[in-house]
């Protein structure tokens, strides 16, 4: 009798460096933990799945700095830097890391209806889940955060 993987899954809704990052080093270190690991990207967050999406990636600052004309690039940048200064990945490095530990990056369903996206958009090996799906694997999981 084979001992059956606990499960982990992270919700991502956000397309920014803030709501990117914590799913994918959380899913990383949970597949390392031995879990069996899902990352779900809806809404915003689905742009990190689409081919080329997660390098469009920014940091927003909060309050009135993030509503100031090129703040976002700027902010983007310099945050970018200090991840660089910390020897962190990049977003682009952690997808593919996350990917090749066995962590399941997986679309919401609605949201690509929703936003009309052609699943050829979508990067290799990410299936489309609808939210019944991804409950049928939540409702197993020891952890379940939205990150």
């Amino acid at each position: 009798m084979t001992e059956q993987k606990e499960k982990a899954a992270f919700i991502c809704t956000k397309n920014t460096l803030d709501g990117a990052y914590p799913s994918l080093v959380l899913g990383i270190n949970a597949a390392r933990l031995g879990m069996e690991t899902k990352v779900f990207y809806s809404f915003m967050g689905l742009n990190l799945v689409l081919k080329g999406g997660i390098d469009r990636a920014k940091f927003f600052p909060p309050g009135v700095m993030g509503a100031i004309p090129g703040m976002a690039t700027l902010a983007t940048g310099m945050m970018k830097k200090k991840i660089e200064q910390a020897n962190i990945p990049s977003l682009a490095d952690m997808q593919e890391m996350a990917q090749l530990e066995g962590v399941g990056l997986v679309a919401c369903h609605m949201t690509v209806q929703m936003m009309e996206i052609d699943e050829e958009k979508l990067i290799e090996g990410v299936p489309v889940w609808t939210a019944e799906d991804f409950m049928k694997y939540a409702r197993d999981c020891k952890i379940c955060l939205f990150t």
